[in-house]
């Protein structure tokens, strides 16, 4: 929203006449009430001898390739000066601004007498663009019929000690997007008594030669409010006055002329579009509707428009004259004969007014306004305005009275709020009567003392609720006053232990060389069909999203693993191919006790038994951590080629994140898409199966594209046992005592059975087993292969024997015979 500083200084001395303030000033006071000023334009200093002239003759010089005129000026000395100019938009008679020899314009640009197309120009004539107050070119500025007189200091005239302060309105502060709404604000943060234009005044009198205009609203339309009245005899080659066009285009708007100049003064002014119609051109009744199907409409632009059925006209009995809220028709435009003006004053539906402008593509100062909404009480003082300027400076007469229809809209309630909310709620005491007095400010009807009742003024469709009253209150108190504390930690408190069970998973697996990524949470369509993915597989059971982000992924995961192959494959795509990753995140399990349940009341909160039903309503969701290993898991360098990633880091990977979880994971063989069937292990805590780790499946690998002999580990984090207990450790001060054990068992015979079992038989001297070393080979024999295992014995009371030590070695090995039929090698 962009306007002049002077006329935000004439708003506040209506309610204070010794208000002023400096462009500094009043930026800060935007400021202070939460508006951001987007940029403050000084009008440029022009120095010498700049006057208002009075063209006195035109003399045409033809013979030259463009139209070029001669003209005397009168500029307030005793001879008028000749000045050639090649615009064609003013006449003998008109005012103007003329520029004489020794001026120095913005560019810097001097004007000095010269000889041009056979005569000597004693000066020039100006534009407002070449004063530096606009940035309209194609004519000279011409003044209205008793501005000034001749010779009069141009910069007094023009009021060129100015400056443009340009607003940055936010969409839901419509009320802004006008003088009257930031004149409010500005009042407000300067404490001056703010005097509304927008009050209505006694009614407009006419004189009764026309009557009433008749005017309908269909009710599907969306329109609330529609209002026309007549003005007869108005003078068409009317100018508007300069205080009139600098405004304008200080706001951006091009001066036309009077009729259409005025409407568009008004809107700036009070914030309500208007639009004038020539009245001979429309035949019976003006009607708002919503467009038929196939309808078209020539618009201001020229432009033939073929209309949707969600776009709303202004018609008469011939068809549309205008798109409502938008733009008006070619058919019906006010011009060069008009005399007779319908003047429309309205509100329309915002939404349909937005949509029409988007579908257009023809967004206008108009649109802008209603589609932030616009004050419904405003659309008849806004036409007593706009009638009163018609009559002042374009002539004429009112000569109908004014013409009304409105659809009944919801009334709306009163907000209950406490006098001291806004103070508890920032934690600052302001002064009693804060709250009322800074309602009342912007236009709350207040009523109360400790309890209040507020009903907000028809301009704030924004203030809705409690919380939107304590916005404004702070807001006009200065936000910036609201003291910065930092809030205290209540004793005790902190994570909880599926926090803290969370971050020592990530942790612990960052520190071993893991990067940490961030994959979608929705799967790409036909994943699992790549992975050959059973029928009856649990993972297919997935919740499709109603509205997804991507089309070709509407469902949400059931798996880690599709985000983390998609982004190796993107890394290593990239160039980067020795990848370690995870990721922890929610996966969504469609279970069924899943059901529907109906939309809620919004305007309440729900209650405990429709809580209940939306939990229960909810998939499953657990927490899962992902890995997926490819390339060197040891990087080469000097010391060596390096070590390719394979099963056992997976293996590895998932004990690291039982340990990081407090569990043990015990390692069993399996086959399990999209593992490879021999190179797959099933995770176990406490006979429970919470995940899978090893090597992918070669065809998933081609599929996915993707290295051969790529890993991964998927854990269900919420199904491993969550232990609270926080045990000393224990230390013993004896020795321990360090055993090898080698066993030759069956080639099928999984290591961690053969583990179990010696770790099971060792009784508790037992600290530690670890293996260490597989061989197969003819000393074995066929089909066998030989584990060796580490063995470390301990004992709490007192220094362990070799003996001792042997035995309980011995008998690990006679468990293992037993159960998985090893022997010592």
């Amino acid at each position: 929203m962009r306007a002049p500083q002077s006329w935000y200084t004439e708003v506040l001395r209506s309610g204070d006449p010794r208000w002023s303030a400096t462009t500094e000033e009043i930026d800060a006071g935007f400021v202070r009430v939460g508006f951001e000023i987007e940029d403050i334009e000084t009008f440029p200093e022009i120095t010498g001898p700049l006057v208002i002239g009075r063209v006195e003759t035109i003399e045409e010089l033809t013979e030259f390739k463009k139209p070029i005129r001669f003209c005397t000026v009168a500029v307030g000395e005793a001879e008028p000066r000749g000045i050639v100019c090649g615009a064609r938009n003013f006449a003998e008679g008109d005012l103007i601004v003329a520029a004489l020899p020794g001026v120095v314009l913005p560019g810097p640009f001097e004007i000095a007498a010269r000889k041009t197309y056979g005569r000597v120009s004693d000066g020039m004539i100006c534009s407002v663009s070449e004063l530096g107050i606009g940035t309209d070119h194609s004519g000279i500025l011409v003044l209205a019929p008793g501005t000034a007189e001749p010779g009069a200091d141009a910069r007094e005239v023009l009021g060129l000690d100015d400056a443009a302060i340009d607003v940055n309105v936010t969409p839901d502060r419509g009320y802004a997007f006008s003088v009257r709404g930031l004149g409010r604000e500005l009042a407000g943060s300067f404490g001056v008594p703010f005097v509304d234009p927008g009050l209505r005044s006694a009614d407009l009198s006419d004189d009764g030669s026309v009557p009433a205009w008749p005017v309908a609203i269909d009710e599907n339309s969306g329109a609330t409010r529609y209002t026309a009245r007549v003005i007869t005899g108005v003078d068409p080659t009317a100018i508007s006055p300069w205080w009139m066009q600098k405004r304008l285009m200080v706001a951006g708007i091009r001066p036309i002329s009077a009729i259409v100049d005025i409407t568009n003064y008004v809107m700036i002014e009070l914030g309500q579009p208007l639009h004038a119609f020539d009245a001979d051109r429309i035949t019976g009744a003006v009607t708002v509707r919503s467009a038929q199907p196939g309808e078209k409409l020539t618009t201001l632009d020229d432009t033939v428009r073929v209309l949707d059925p969600e776009d709303v006209l202004i018609t008469d009995e011939t068809g549309p004259i205008a798109l409502a809220g938008v733009m008006g028709g070619a058919s019906t435009e006010v011009g060069p004969e008009t005399t007779t003006v319908l003047l429309e004053s309205a509100t329309f539906d915002p939404v349909r007014v937005f949509r029409t402008a988007k579908r257009h593509k023809l967004t206008s100062e108009a649109s802008k306004r209603f589609e932030r909404i616009v004050d419904p009480e405003i659309t008849a003082v806004a036409s007593d305005r706009a009638a009163r300027l018609i009559v002042e400076i374009a002539g004429g007469r009112i000569a109908s009275p004014l013409s009304e229809t409105h659809v009944q809209t919801p009334i709306r309630s009163t907000i209950a709020i406490a006098a001291d909310e806004p103070d508890r709620v920032a934690g600052v005491s302001y002064p009693p009567g804060t709250t009322l007095t800074r309602l009342t400010e912007v236009g709350c009807v207040v009523t109360g003392t400790d309890e209040l009742d507020v009903f907000p003024p028809s301009w704030r469709p924004d203030l809705r609720q409690r919380a939107d009253l304590v916005e404004e209150v702070l807001r006009l108190e200065g936000l910036e006053d609201i003291p910065a504390v930092v809030p205290r930690a209540p004793g005790g408190a902190g994570l909880t232990p599926v926090q803290r069970r969370r971050r020592s998973v990530g942790r612990t697996l960052a520190l071993d060389g893991y990067v940490e990524v961030l994959p979608y949470p929705f799967m790409p369509a036909g994943v699992f069909d790549l992975w050959d993915l059973p029928a009856d597989d649990e993972r297919r059971r997935t919740v499709k999203v109603l509205n997804p982000l991507e089309s070709d992924r509407p469902e949400l995961n059931t798996t880690l693993l599709p985000g983390l192959l998609e982004m190796a494959a993107r890394n290593i795509a990239r160039g980067q191919r020795d990848l370690s990753l995870f990721t922890i995140g929610q996966v969504v399990i469609a279970g069924d006790h899943v059901a529907a349940v109906e939309a809620l009341d919004v305007t309440r909160r729900p209650t405990d038994e429709e809580i209940a039903a939306l939990d229960a309503s909810l998939p499953h969701q657990p927490l899962h951590v992902g890995v997926v290993l490819t390339g060197l898991r040891d990087p080469a360098g000097p010391w060596g080629p390096g070590r390719a990633a394979d099963h056992l880091d997976a293996f590895e990977a998932a004990r690291t994140i039982g340990r990081a979880a407090g569990v043990t994971i015990e390692l069993t063989a399996d086959d399990h898409r999209p593992w490879h069937p021999g190179r797959c292990a099933r995770l176990m805590v406490d006979g429970r199966t919470v995940g899978y780790a090893g090597e992918l499946h070669p065809a998933v690998l081609e599929r996915a594209h993707l290295p051969k002999r790529t890993c991964a580990v998927e854990i269900d984090i919420d199904a491993l046992p969550l232990d609270q207990r926080l045990p000393a450790p224990s230390v013993s001060v004896f020795p321990a005592v360090l055993q090898d054990v080698n066993v030759v068992v069956g080639g099928e015979v999984p290591a961690a059975d053969v583990q179990k079992a010696l770790r099971d038989g060792a009784g508790d001297l037992l600290e530690d087993i670890a293996l260490f070393d597989v061989f197969t080979g003819e000393q074995v024999g066929a089909g066998n292969k030989s584990l060796t295992f580490s063995l470390r014995f301990r004992a709490p009371d007192r220094t362990l024997t070799e003996d001792e030590a042997n035995e309980a070695k011995l008998a690990a090995v006679d468990t293992a015979a037993a159960r998985v039929g090893a022997r010592l090698r």
